[in-house]
């Protein structure tokens, strides 16, 4: 069971008609966007803001200073995205490899499911924060699949809600063109719904994406 392209259409479709363009992710640099893939895991975006800027403000958000900081020092500075020891081990251990790795330049060079395969390598990256990574801070075309699309996608009876990541992942890859613009614009999108509360009202944002869709 799964959606198809006529109907992920037309959930974008509503989704931006509600909403408007999102412009996310946040952030002024690659690097950044990949610690905060990191430090939003199973928790809220505004503790992750929090967190950022204390890296910021003690001019800690770089690969050096992540890998030179102690870990209790970096777990200060990112205590307010939660589970901090294990983000603190997570980040570093991130750090390390992406420096061995070559950074950004050498990584930009390989292909999608290649780099992809990489960042799944790395201890404490699963495919959701891999996928972020991929769209938002490598500019790729892959799309990713949360927890806030999985229940949107279950709520509208599309899939029951048990699928792997992969295979819905490929099924909105297969059903739409490949386009990085498209898919961070609609990923946010969901993440933007799923903020919006059910306000039983005639003109109620959630309910007019939520209508039942055509087979």
């Amino acid at each position: 069971m799964k959606p198809n392209r006529k109907q992920l259409e037309e959930i974008y479709r509503r989704l931006i008609e509600v909403y408007g363009p999102q412009n996310w992710w946040p952030a002024d640099t690659p690097f950044e966007v990949m610690v905060g893939a990191i430090l939003t895991q199973n928790t809220a975006w505004t503790n992750v803001e929090k967190a950022i800027q204390n890296l910021k403000q003690s001019k800690s958000l770089n690969t050096h200073s992540i890998i030179e900081l102690a870990d209790e020092k970096l777990a200060e500075l990112i205590r307010p995205s939660g589970y901090f020891n294990v983000k603190t081990k997570r980040l570093k251990n991130y750090t390390n490899w992406f420096v061995s790795e070559g950074c950004y330049k050498r990584l930009s060079k390989l292909d999608d499911m290649a780099l992809r395969q990489r960042l799944l390598s790395v201890n404490g990256i699963g495919p959701e924060t891999a996928d972020d990574i991929l769209l938002y801070a490598f500019e790729r075309p892959v799309f990713v699949i949360d927890a806030y699309t999985r229940r949107l996608l279950k709520k509208m009876q599309l899939i029951s809600g048990d699928e792997p990541y992969e295979t819905l992942r490929q099924a909105y890859e297969s059903a739409l063109e490949p386009e990085v613009d498209l898919f961070k614009e609609y990923h946010a999108l969901i993440v933007r719904h799923a903020k919006e509360q059910c306000s039983a009202e005639r003109n109620c944002l959630h309910c007019s994406v939520e209508m039942p869709l055509a087979a």
